[in-house]
């Protein structure tokens, strides 16, 4: 399977690099090609993984992309999105997914920093986000090399990352926001 990786450079997003570091066959595209170039991208490839930050609008360039400072992923990506098998994860994606009908694995509003924490109201400190980070993105990146089926996956990462979230505020509210579709 030919993996597509778009992820915005960003060192706030860095801790989700082992979802794909380890994948094989897969281009990782983190900034410097225009939208068109993407499509292309999108088309030479069986699955898209789209990581960063974002929006219920799409997945946010980070300035990083030629001619978009907004959004690199958004509503003129969709149908090229509809042919293949999608990983979706960024604040709201959820929200971008369900209003354009499409499938596959994808967040919702996702707790990455304490500011976000701070903002839905939940009490973490700086070490619990960043061991929720860190283990959903390994967790995530280990089922995809075992398992490339994406409702295993989903159903491993899950039940793997909702142990921490017995002690864990930020996984226990991430834990009810990791969905699939398919």
């Amino acid at each position: 399977m030919k993996t597509l990786v778009i992820h915005p450079k960003d060192s706030s997003t860095d801790f989700l690099k082992p979802i794909y570091q380890h994948l094989p066959d897969t281009t990782v595209v983190t900034g410097g090609v225009f939208k068109d170039e993407i499509i292309d991208l999108i088309m030479q490839h069986d699955r898209v993984i789209m990581l960063g930050h974002g929006t219920p609008y799409g997945l946010l360039s980070m300035n990083q992309f030629p001619g978009y400072s907004w959004n690199i992923i958004d509503h003129n990506m969709v149908p090229f999105l509809r042919r293949t098998e999608n990983i979706f994860i960024w604040c709201n994606a959820d929200q971008f997914v369900k209003r354009h009908q499409l499938k596959g694995l994808y967040s919702g509003m996702f707790i990455s920093e304490t500011s976000e924490a701070t903002y839905c109201k939940v009490e973490a400190t700086q070490d619990q986000v960043d061991i929720s980070n860190h283990l959903f993105s390994y967790l995530l990146g280990a089922q995809l090399m075992i398992h490339p089926d994406l409702d295993r996956a989903h159903q491993i990462v899950g039940a793997q990352y909702s142990i921490l979230a017995e002690s864990n505020n930020v996984a226990a509210y991430n834990s009810e926001r990791w969905f699939i579709n398919g």
